[in-house]
């Protein structure tokens, strides 16, 4: 018997895959199904190659109930740039629950991370950002600082962004770019400092090795989405900036204890009570983040397997008979 396997393009992605609130709470979804504990998800498998400035993470989940699961090859080089290509592409292969057949390939060269990641920035600002916010800031100027202000939009309807970014010209780019999207007020700043005192939620969307957001900036009421570690190089934040927070919440402690901002904090030497809760039990309401509106709040995403399964299912079902197919 032959199987027959689809594949989906990038272009057909696009057309047919927005950043939503479908997708919002498809991620959504993911996040609690990992907090009950029924999701089989190894550690990430992830490669190095200093040499190129690159990187290559694996992140595979098995959800109950979905039909399939995802297995996500996602290249990172960030000297692309200069070569005129994107820092980020890979793919996405679903296989049957059922048959682990190979069912969909989706040639989607990053679209789809692109896509869960910016939907899990809403589902923390969901969760954990105060219910009033005028101001967003966001710290870095590439695409997913662009996806996750959009993203954080859908969930909390600011009036005005402001962008820091180290390039003065990328940061004037990024902003026009929002603006345009949103039709909101967007503007370059100089000074990180003065854009987290300004604003009532950040998200830190870069491949930063040193804290660019220091603790003695933080102020009531602000929450603070980070996004950008996810190597065992990378730091975002001052580590001292999870003690002074009222909640710090990861995605997967885990892995933030391996990759992200609870990393640099543990190997600092200043971490050293309880794990932090999860993302998902403040969505399932076993555990508490935001209690009121001048709580500071912190959100360490690294990115699970589990979004992956997610997001390739969801898009598999709604491209319907979409894509080419091909037997084996």
């Amino acid at each position: 018997m032959r199987n027959n396997i689809r594949i989906i393009t990038e272009v057909e992605l696009r057309r047919a895959v927005k950043l939503d609130l479908t997708s919002v709470d498809v991620i959504e979804h993911a996040f609690t199904s990992l907090a009950l504990g029924d999701v089989a998800m190894p550690p990430i498998l992830s490669m190095r190659l200093p040499d190129v400035n690159g990187e290559v993470d694996v992140k595979t989940a098995y959800i109950p109930g979905c039909d399939g699961f995802a297995i996500k090859i996602s290249p990172g080089f960030f000297n692309n740039p200069q070569l005129g290509l994107p820092s980020l592409n890979g793919l996405m292969v679903l296989f049957s629950a059922t048959t682990g057949l190979v069912k969909t390939v989706f040639l989607d060269n990053g679209y789809l991370t692109e896509i869960r990641t910016a939907a899990a920035g809403a589902v923390a600002a969901r969760h954990l950002a105060p219910q009033k916010v005028d101001t967003a800031g966001v710290i870095g100027t590439g695409v997913q600082a662009r996806l996750q202000i959009e993203a954080a939009h859908l969930v909390r309807p600011f009036k005005r962004v402001l962008v820091y970014g180290r390039d003065p010209a990328k940061a004037e780019a990024c902003a026009k770019d929002i603006a345009e999207s949103l039709l909101i007020e967007a503007v370059p700043t100089a000074d990180p400092a003065a854009l987290v005192a300004s604003s009532q939620l950040v998200v830190t969307t870069t491949p930063a090795t040193e804290p660019i957001l220091m603790a003695e900036w933080l102020h009531p009421g602000l929450h603070i989405t980070a996004m950008g570690s996810d190597q065992v190089d990378k730091n975002e934040i001052d580590p001292a900036a999870l003690l002074a927070a009222d909640a710090y919440v990861c995605d997967r402690v885990s892995q933030c204890r391996d990759l992200g901002e609870l990393r640099s904090a543990l190997a600092a030497g200043l971490w050293a009570q309880a794990d932090p809760v999860e993302l998902g039990h403040v969505i399932a309401g076993t555990a508490t983040g935001r209690q009121n509106e001048t709580d500071i709040t912190i959100c360490d995403l690294t990115g699970t397997g589990a979004q992956d399964t997610a997001i390739a299912t969801h898009v598999d079902a709604a491209l319907g008979s979409g894509g080419t197919i091909i037997s084996t």
